[in-house]
């Protein structure tokens, strides 16, 4: 569920010490693991009521409202430079307006539990380009390997021994599309946006705000204004929105800053196991064994793809 642009290739810097936080960095990451792990949930009931569109057009909104209010806070202004906003349209395509919908639309036909299940492989799809699009990400057999188990709790997952029989063929391929788009915007991120001297915070607040206007574009073309406002649901959106955008990325720069990426990113194996709990307490989804089985393979070949052989150098970011 990241939505963050993290560009790289900043200068080799002491970067400055951390303010103290007043709640511990685990208390940080449980929190962070329940609210994207509840997104999924949160989609389900929104999408009751309101088009996938109207969902996705909210949430924006709502997150793109937090980070503004964090951005003056802080005083930091929008990055600058008509380049620099060209490559963040295009980021926010790939890593808000495009996955954000795509799951909205899943989630109309299949179980929330399964949507954050399909959301665990962006790690395994991003291994497998990286390989392809960055030429200083070589495999190893043990990143191979995982790639290939990852993939391998997927079938698990949508129990292909049956012939994925009960399955809305649809609905899966538009959450895994979904999952794929992040990898993509990561890799074009990595290579248009690096060093471009701009704040984390400043860089994403721009992008959700083009997304936001992508999906302000894109909604009354393919939606019709509801014609009541139903409470839960819109309050879905909005939980959605403010917890799982627009705070989940400011406790996640928190973490990144203060325990590092390697165990920041930790946080995606949490996120399928909170998401099916919710959906099978919540919800009342149906799990047959077939589900957790195999969103322990995908997490445990998620992590074999993230081990990278050692060398000299000092770890890149």
């Amino acid at each position: 569920m990241s939505t963050v642009t993290t560009p790289a290739g900043r200068a080799a810097t002491a970067p400055p010490a951390p303010p103290r936080r007043l709640l511990d960095w685990r208390l940080r990451f449980a929190a962070l693991s329940l609210i994207w792990g509840f997104s999924f949930l949160l989609i389900k009931v929104g999408t009751e009521t309101y088009a996938p569109f109207q969902v996705t057009l909210g949430r924006l909104a709502f997150g793109t409202a937090v980070l503004a209010a964090a951005m003056a806070i802080r005083r930091e202004r929008l990055p600058r430079g008509a380049r620099v906003w060209g490559h963040l349209t295009v980021a926010a395509f790939l890593l808000n307006a495009l996955p954000f919908s795509l799951f909205a639309y899943a989630e109309l036909t299949i179980p929330s539990a399964l949507a954050g299940i399909c959301n665990a492989t962006s790690p395994l799809w991003g291994m497998a380009l990286s390989l392809v699009a960055l030429s200083e990400d070589r495999p190893t057999r043990v990143r191979v390997a995982g790639l290939g188990l990852g993939f391998l709790g997927v079938l698990t997952v949508l129990g292909a021994w049956q012939g994925f029989d009960g399955l809305d063929a649809t609905g899966t391929a538009l959450a895994l599309l979904g999952s794929l788009s992040y990898p993509i915007g990561w890799i074009y991120v990595r290579r248009t946006l690096a060093g471009t001297g701009h704040s984390h915070l400043s860089m994403t607040g721009a992008q959700l705000l083009l997304a936001t206007a992508q999906l302000a574009v894109v909604t009354p073309l393919f939606t019709t204004l509801p014609t009541h406002l139903s409470v839960m649901p819109l309050l879905a959106v909005a939980a959605l929105g403010a917890l799982g955008t627009g705070l989940a990325v400011l406790l996640q720069y928190g973490l990144v800053a203060e325990v590092g990426p390697t165990t920041a990113q930790m946080v995606t194996y949490f996120i399928p196991v909170i998401a099916t709990a919710a959906g099978v307490a919540v919800l009342g989804e149906a799990l047959t064994w077939s589900t957790p089985a195999g969103a322990v393979i995908v997490l445990v070949g998620a992590a074999l793809t993230q081990i990278r052989p050692k060398t000299g150098a000092g770890p890149r970011q």
